[in-house]
């Protein structure tokens, strides 16, 4: 184990132990960047009104989730050595919030500390108002990606290495972005919507997949597509189908007792890119539940996810 692997896995250790606090869009480590030149598209009808809750009494994270989004926006984390790497991380929250503490901060942390420059992406929600519908996130994250390549000289990054990595709902939206990169979303609205929203590699974890009942996460699929959706709009919002040949590479990962995302989920998904040939890395654990993250404890199987994936990003030449 060489010295930045040694450094990575010291601060997954320490996030997984508390040890280090999640970032806030007020801190240093986060500068927090427009995602939209002005307003989002499609808001005309939207009543909502944006608001911030905390999820845990514990001094030692910032676990606070954003509901009704109105103001989509990226936060940026830049490393002290950056490696070229940048990743487009989404986090879950059911497409009914967005769990920017657990599975933004936190994250974006710990890729920062391996050299990755790090955004991390709130988004609009389907069921808000917005003229797109289920589109709507899958705006912001296409939208992300090509922000993301038009400053990679700004924030000294390759334009070529710009990951995505999403968990829960997120993992869904990451996927999406994966496999509907070429779908038209929305009109161009400045320089940056002419580059690829293409990412170059995708990471999952404990991801909803399917809109499909019986195996998609119920709450999920209803913020998404509402009570009684179509066979086709069923089909069109469900990850697994429409992979692309050229998918990027893509990393899962999943525990067999999650309680919340059925991980066939996460078999679904590797299916579907094994069926494209495409290159594909999963690792499920036997316990681990739901939205672990990054707080596992340290002793726990699942707490290894973090060192193996920057183990198979170094081998697609990401990390």
């Amino acid at each position: 184990m060489d010295r930045r692997q040694l450094f990575t896995a010291a601060a997954a250790t320490a996030l997984v132990a508390g040890a280090v606090p999640g970032a806030r869009a007020g801190d240093v480590q986060g500068q927090v960047l427009p995602l939209w030149p002005g307003k989002p598209p499609g808001g005309e009808k939207v009543t909502v009104t944006q608001s911030e809750i905390a999820r845990s009494d514990d001094p030692r994270f910032k676990d606070v989730a954003i509901l009704n989004v109105t103001q989509p926006n990226l936060t940026l984390f830049r490393p002290e050595k950056p490696n070229g790497a940048a990743m487009l991380i989404i986090p879950g929250g059911g497409y009914q919030r967005v769990v920017v503490g657990k599975e933004g901060y936190d994250i974006a942390q710990w890729l920062a500390g391996a050299g990755i420059t790090v955004y991390v992406l709130l988004y609009r929600l389907p069921a808000d108002g917005w003229a797109a519908g289920p589109d709507a996130p899958l705006q912001d994250a296409q939208r992300a990606i090509r922000v993301m390549r038009s400053q990679a000289g700004q924030y000294g990054f390759d334009a070529s290495r710009i990951g995505v990595m999403g968990f829960s709902a997120g993992g869904h939206l990451a996927a999406m972005a994966a496999t509907r990169y070429g779908k038209e979303t929305y009109r161009p609205v400045d320089a940056a919507d002419r580059l690829s929203a293409r990412p170059d590699i995708a990471a999952l974890g404990y991801p909803v997949i399917t809109m499909k009942p019986g195996i998609a996460h119920g709450g999920s699929a209803k913020q998404m597509l509402g009570e009684n959706p179509t066979e086709a709009r069923i089909e069109e919002f469900s990850a697994e189908t429409g992979v692309p040949a050229d998918v990027p590479p893509t990393f899962i990962t999943h525990a067999a007792d999650d309680g919340a995302v059925p991980v066939e989920n996460a078999l679904l998904m590797y299916a579907a890119l094994r069926a494209q040939k495409a290159k594909v890395a999963m690792h499920l654990f036997e316990a681990g539940g739901h939205g672990f993250g990054l707080r596992a404890t340290k002793a726990a199987p699942v707490a290894a996810w973090p060192n193996l994936f920057i183990e198979w990003s170094r081998t697609h030449g990401f990390a």
